[in-house]
């Protein structure tokens, strides 16, 4: 089953224990964010970013012992989209509550080789998430399935990855 709209936020809303994310790619193209990246390339000011929706559900869900979480697979260096991430989002999503933490195979292999990008919800769902090489999004999908291997892929993601704090001021784990 493919996902959009209401079906895809009722998701994130309806979580018992945790929403969680596997990003493994160096772009996402996103056409909302197409504005403030192309001025951060650029070097022109970006607009400050403090709050959204997002943040506001995590903080709300967090207060509520819920988790969100996200270990994003990167090598050095990082790309333009990248720096553009930790500086616009990462750092006001950690505030909120979100867990995000950065899984560094610069100098390594990756434990997490050829797997994609999904979300996992409560460890009981799964959604693939499609992208064109270019991190341009193709589709969101219901992995039909049991979802042990991705429980397994979340726990080396946090077992080989560190805090996104720790990541940018020095922390990398070689």
């Amino acid at each position: 089953m493919l996902l959009d709209g209401d079906e895809w936020r009722r998701r994130f809303a309806g979580i018992k224990r945790e929403a969680w994310r596997l990003e493994t790619l160096p772009q996402y193209l996103v056409a909302h964010e197409a504005q403030e990246f192309a001025a951060f390339r650029e070097g022109r000011p970006v607009a400050p970013y403090s709050t959204s929706s997002y943040t506001e559900r995590v903080s709300r869900q967090r207060a509520e012992g819920k988790r969100n979480g996200r270990v994003h697979i990167v090598t050095q260096p990082l790309s333009d989209y990248l720096r553009f991430e930790f500086a616009r989002y990462y750092e006001v999503h950690g505030r909120a509550g979100d867990d995000i933490r950065i899984l560094d195979v610069t100098n390594r292999a990756n434990p997490l080789d050829k797997v994609q990008d999904f979300w996992m919800f409560d460890q009981a769902e799964v959604v693939l998430m499609n992208y064109e090489a270019d991190g341009s999004q193709i589709s969101r999908e219901v992995f039909e399935g049991d979802v042990s291997s991705f429980i397994e892929y979340q726990r080396v993601a946090i077992a080989e990855s560190v805090p996104f704090e720790e990541y940018v001021n020095g922390g990398l784990r070689a």
